[in-house]
């Protein structure tokens, strides 16, 4: 048996943002569908080091791709200059159970998170939409920039970051990356300012208190949302969330997990009902995403395994074509 090993650049090389935002409508509509196992990630603190291990199973039944990733988030990796994410992920053989890749998930998480959004702003956000307020300037950031501008024609980003040193060097970086990004990429001040300019909105953060007010918020705006990770982090405040048509990548996922929502259910801002759907039920057209040119929507984005198998299973394939990566005997 022969294990096929995949790096980075690999895997940049097999699976593009185009194709992956394909992938994972079709892998939340699998989920939501209920055509997917999922069990719930385990996530095992590192509290010395402010840091989580999170080991996260999935077996697509429809598309029968079968695998799991192991990540690791630790946010005090910014201070020693080091990714914030380090990842690995599993594909196995749901024939027979055999292993058959392990390749860089970290890059691999990034293109995934980066294209939830990108299906949810081609389902939710109005067709008009020119304008993209980015909160956050580390590696998420530029997945979701490029996934936005994959599927609305943005002629606009305004970057804000607490650390005023890397959103300088994001912006110079994107700026030379090429269509579909536009090269009108600004830094600024404040939140308010992309808050009432932007038409959608990404937040990309580790922050544990909300990054903007959401009485500021247009009507009409698009929230992507994909940081929150823990119940107690909140990025995108209770007013936002009572504003919005919310939809979710996972039901189970979020309200175990995404301070985002459990902190305004738990303050009675909203209940479970104000949920409107999951993003695999509006894909398979059994909810209804935006409704008029005045709605705000936010898409919370946790992260789900399903994204993770769907999206490595096909980057095995395009490598094995390729003929990319170095295999080892098992």
């Amino acid at each position: 048996m022969k294990l096929r090993i995949l790096s980075k650049k690999e895997v940049q090389r097999a699976l593009s943002m185009k194709e992956c935002i394909e992938l994972m409508k079709a892998a939340f509509a699998q989920l939501s569908s209920g055509q997917a196992h999922v069990p719930l990630r385990s996530q095992l603190p590192v509290t010395a080091h402010e840091g989580v291990t999170i080991f996260m199973p999935a077996y697509l039944a429809q598309s029968g791709d079968l695998g799991a990733k192991i990540v690791s988030v630790f946010p005090r990796n910014l201070k020693a200059n080091l990714p914030t994410i380090h990842a690995v992920v599993f594909v196995i053989d749901s024939r027979t159970g055999i292993p058959m890749a392990l390749m860089d998930g970290t890059y691999l998480t990034a293109l995934r998170t980066g294209a939830a959004s990108g299906a949810a702003t081609d389902l939710l956000a109005r067709k008009d939409a020119r304008l993209l307020a980015l909160f956050g300037a580390g590696t998420q950031a530029r997945t979701q920039l490029e996934a936005v501008c994959t599927v609305r024609p943005i002629t606009k980003v305004l970057v804000c970051d607490v650390d005023p040193k890397r959103a300088k060097d994001f912006v110079e970086e994107m700026k030379s990356w090429g269509a579909p990004i536009p090269r009108d990429i600004r830094l600024i001040a404040s939140a308010e300012e992309g808050v009432k300019e932007a038409d959608i909105i990404c937040t990309a953060t580790t922050s544990s208190k909300p990054v903007f007010d959401g009485k500021a918020l247009r009507p009409g705006t698009h929230i992507n949302a994909v940081g929150a990770y823990t119940p107690q982090m909140q990025e995108v405040d209770s007013e936002t969330i009572r504003r919005a048509k919310v939809i979710i990548d996972s039901r189970q996922a979020s309200l175990a997990e995404a301070g985002d929502l459990i902190i305004p259910l738990q303050q009675g801002v909203i209940n479970e009902k104000h949920i409107h759907a999951e993003i695999g039920e509006i894909v398979a057209g059994r909810k209804v995403g935006r409704e008029s040119d005045s709605e705000i929507t936010y898409f919370k984005s946790v992260g789900v395994a399903v994204q993770d198998v769907a999206a490595a299973r096909r980057v095995l394939d395009k490598a094995t074509e390729l003929g990319l990566g170095a295999e080892v005997e098992l």
